[in-house]
């Protein structure tokens, strides 16, 4: 698999937040609610491999292009294969065996992940891009959900 551009990816990232005022300087470093170290929401590669297509994927997703915002895991399946692996809620979803996902519907991305037997992803932990799918969901009417799991 072909690593993917860097330079496509990184100018999309958010402009940059000021830690929360609630945490003073000197305990940012060891607080769960501030991280700065950049190494942590940098594109990783991860696969994932099943013995059918018809097995459990481990995973949920939510978000897609008709919601204006990326593929991202909203929830990993205790002990599953996709836990052991490192996938964690909030990350984004950025290529499938070398499909771009960072455009495609909800449905597509689904299709392109629940296809295949082995699943070679790009993605990124990216909270802030997560959290913005709730933020936009509150605001519609009741219709869009977590998908249901897979």
């Amino acid at each position: 698999m072909e690593s993917p551009d860097l330079n496509a990816i990184f100018p999309r990232l958010p402009p940059y937040e000021a830690p929360p005022r609630w945490i003073p300087p000197e305990e940012r470093l060891h607080s769960p609610e501030y991280n700065n170290d950049l190494r942590h929401f940098l594109p990783r590669s991860l696969i994932l491999r099943r013995n059918k297509a018809s097995e459990a994927l481990g995973f949920n997703v939510r978000g897609g292009r008709e919601h204006h915002c990326g593929i991202y895991v909203s929830k990993v399946m205790t002990d599953s294969e996709a836990d052991r692996l490192g996938l964690k809620e909030g990350d984004q979803i950025l290529m499938v065996n070398d499909v771009d996902f960072q455009s495609l519907d909800h449905s597509d991305a689904v299709k392109a992940l629940k296809m295949n037997t082995t699943i070679e992803m790009i993605l990124r932990y990216f909270p802030y891009g997560y959290g913005r799918t709730y933020d936009k969901n509150r605001h519609q009417s009741s219709s869009t959900n977590p998908s249901p799991g897979y």
